[in-house]
Order: C-alpha cells, then sequence, then structure tokens
C-alpha cells in the first residue's frame, strides 16, 4: 500500500501541470491566442501614438502614427486605419503605409490638403495582423485629439519694419541694383554697414561709386558714430537703441517659431517641387533646402493661411553649388507676410543670382544672397533678419510686405 502510494506520485504530477497550464491558458483572455504548438502566442497590440491621446492644439498638417509592439502585415486597407471628425466636418482622406520595419503605421494626408482647425478628430485602428504569427489584433484602438483653434501668426514688434537686420556685424553690398523697400539696422557700428545709402539726405554708409550703391527706401539704425558728417541724426544713442529693441523683438519671434509644435519633413530635407498647404513643417535632419525645382505655398483661398519652417541648423535655396537658383511661388491666395523661416544658423540665398525668395527669414548666424560678380537680381519678398552675424547682399530687392 505505501509503494503504491508513492508510484502514483508522478501522475499526480502531471495531472495538476497539465490543469495549471489550462489554466494559465485560459487566463490570457483576448490577447493571447493558443499556437499550433499548444503555447500562448500575444496578440499585437498599439505601443504609442502620435498626436497623444487627448492632444490639443495639434497642427492641422499633422502626421498620425501608432507604434506596434512587433512587426505587422501591410496596413493599407481603407478600413484599417481611419481619422473621422463630426458633420459638418468632412473625413479627411490620405494613405496608410508602414515603416521599413513593420512596427509604424503613418497616415500622410492626400497632398495639398490638411485637416480643419478647431477640430476633435478619432483615429481608429482595425485589421491589424502580425507578421510573424499571422495573430490579429485583439480589438480596435481608438484615440483623439483636437486641432489648433485658430493660426496664431507670429509678432515681429519692431523688428517688422526691417527689410534687412545684420545682427550685430551689419550688411555688405556688392553691386548697383540692390534696393531695400524698408528700414536696415544692425545693432553694430554705422562702419559695418557698407554700400548703401537712404532716404535722409547725406546720410551714405561707405558706397563706392559705380561699384557698391544700395538705396534703402527708409532708413538706417545704427550704433555711432553718424555716417557721415552731413548725416548727424543717424549713428546715434536714438538710432542705436532703435536698433537694440528690433533685434530684441526679432529674438522673441525666433523663440516663438522654434516653441511651436513640430510638423513633417515631406521632401526629406529639400522641399523642391513641392505643393505645400498651410502648417508647420520641422528639417528632421536640421537644414532645409530648396534644389532642383521650385516650392509652392498653396492658401487654398484663405488668406490667412500661414507657414512656418523650422530647422535647427541651415537653409540653403538654389543650387546645387552656384547654380540654378529656384523660388518660392504663393497661390491660391498666399501672402508673404504669413511665410516664416527658422534657421538655427546661416542662410544661403541663391548664391548664382536670380529666382525669388518669399517670408521673413530669421536666422541665428547670417544671410548671403547672390555672390559677388553676379548682376541677376535677387528678390526677397520679405525680410532678413539676422540676429548675430552680418547679412551680406549681391544686387538683390528685398521688399517688405504690407501688414
Amino acid at each position: 500500500m505505501h509503494m503504491n502510494i508513492i508510484e502514483s506520485r508522478p501522475r499526480c504530477r502531471t495531472w495538476l501541470l497539465a490543469v495549471t497550464l489550462g489554466a494559465l491558458a485560459a487566463g490570457c483572455g483576448r490577447d493571447g491566442i493558443l499556437g499550433s504548438n499548444g503555447i500562448a502566442t500575444l496578440a499585437p497590440a498599439v505601443t504609442s501614438v502620435t498626436p497623444l491621446n487627448g492632444a490639443m492644439g495639434v497642427p492641422t498638417n499633422t502626421l498620425v502614427t501608432a507604434t506596434f509592439n512587433e512587426p505587422m502585415a501591410p496596413i493599407s486597407g481603407a478600413a484599417s486605419m481611419v481619422l473621422t471628425c463630426a458633420a459638418p466636418c468632412a473625413n479627411p482622406t490620405g494613405a496608410v503605409a508602414l515603416n521599413a520595419a513593420h512596427t509604424v503605421a503613418t497616415f500622410t494626408l492626400t497632398a495639398g490638403t490638411t485637416l480643419a482647425t478647431g477640430t476633435e478628430y478619432t483615429v481608429t485602428i482595425t485589421g491589424g495582423t502580425s507578421l510573424a504569427s499571422g495573430a490579429a489584433m485583439a480589438g480596435p484602438y481608438v484615440w483623439k485629439f483636437t486641432t489648433v483653434a485658430t493660426v496664431t501668426l507670429v509678432s515681429l514688434g519692431s523688428a517688422a519694419p526691417f527689410g534687412d537686420f545684420g545682427g550685430s556685424a551689419g550688411t555688405t553690398n556688392s553691386g548697383i541694383l540692390t534696393v531695400i523697400n524698408g528700414d536696415m539696422g544692425t545693432t553694430a557700428a554705422s562702419t559695418l554697414v557698407t554700400g548703401f545709402h537712404d532716404t535722409s539726405p547725406g546720410c551714405t554708409y561707405t558706397e563706392v561709386p559705380g561699384a557698391d550703391i544700395g538705396a534703402v527706401n527708409g532708413l538706417i539704425f545704427t550704433a555711432a558714430p553718424p555716417p557721415t558728417v552731413m548725416c548727424p541724426n543717424e549713428g546715434t544713442a536714438a538710432t542705436a537703441a532703435t536698433a537694440m529693441q528690433a533685434r530684441a523683438d526679432a529674438l522673441i519671434a525666433y523663440n516663438a517659431l522654434v516653441a511651436m509644435p513640430g510638423g513633417p519633413d515631406p521632401g526629406v530635407g529639400n522641399l523642391a517641387n513641392l505643393v505645400l498647404a498651410p502648417g508647420t513643417y520641422t528639417a528632421a535632419a536640421g537644414s532645409f533646402m530648396i534644389q532642383g525645382g521650385d516650392l509652392t505655398l498653396d492658401a487654398q483661398g484663405d488668406a490667412n493661411a500661414s507657414w512656418v519652417f523650422q530647422m535647427a541648423t541651415t537653409l540653403t535655396v538654389g543650387g546645387p553649388g552656384a547654380a540654378f537658383p529656384q523660388s518660392v511661388l504663393l497661390v491660391n491666395g498666399a501672402q508673404a507676410k504669413n511665410v516664416y523661416w527658422q534657421v538655427g544658423s546661416a542662410a544661403t540665398i541663391n548664391a548664382a543670382g536670380g529666382g525669388t525668395m518669399v517670408g521673413t527669414i530669421i536666422s541665428q548666424a547670417g544671410a548671403a544672397f547672390s555672390t559677388a560678380g553676379n548682376t541677376s537680381i535677387v528678390t526677397l519678398n520679405g525680410r532678413v533678419l539676422s540676429l548675430g552675424a552680418s547679412v551680406t547682399m549681391v544686387d538683390t530687392v528685398v521688399n517688405v510686405p504690407a501688414p
């Protein structure tokens, strides 16, 4: 009898183990399935999303993404990842694609379209399937976000009348075709402004007759000394104070642009040949260029439509190299006053000459327009405001936009 009890214990343990495994499998609930080898397999799940669930003030050109805990089979069907909004809002259209690792699904809006302002959107993901096991999602994944109510335009304050601001290092002009239709300034001494004259009689800044003559159809604000004895009201403490305030206001505007929620980089750094709806665009690798074609900004009939381009380093328009000028084109009501370029270092605009740039460029480390020896006019419908280094111009026309 004693021996029979001992011999039965392994069979008892086996039975208990089977019961335990069955209970564990049942406890997995709908998040697990029983594979062909009898081992529970977790269903794929969403681990993070952008915009965040409940996010407010989301840019109207945002990319909607969902990250999964494992590689997924293609998610491209019309019903697999959809954005919806309440009437009278029209549900947005777009395309869904997975990244190379099959772990991030992105909904990209149809080209030329944006989300509505001040609108709550619901994102629903259905039909996701594991690439490895074929297991389906346990159920739909749903989250919501709300777009920015209105487009907030950046205030330039006292910097608004300036077509050119040469930071703390001035502005140099080469050529006889440069015209600044607005004011000019620098926190530096008047001696660091060369090749210009303004509308005050006798106020010339180191012009070279027949070579370096630039007209400023406004006033020039610098620190002392006055540029000439015939110009006693410029290069004074008063003009220096105006320049200092303009620089301070330009810095406030720059920081406001930096603080805006980032947006997509639709051209992977190169904005050439794109047609962009209003919104914020951020250079993923730090720099933007327009090379190989023009950039078109489409307001879609909204006169208040605005564009903000954020970049941690450089902006280059034209090229590659010193050739091939490019332009920014405005269509369907787009206005130059509503376009902003936040440049973390320096801007180079059409080194070969020619082309039309649009918008207010605020850079940390200066800007260069064209190259000495070129005679094709570079046009800037906007402003160039450098916070630090100098601005150089060669036969450049700057038109400050009306308020």
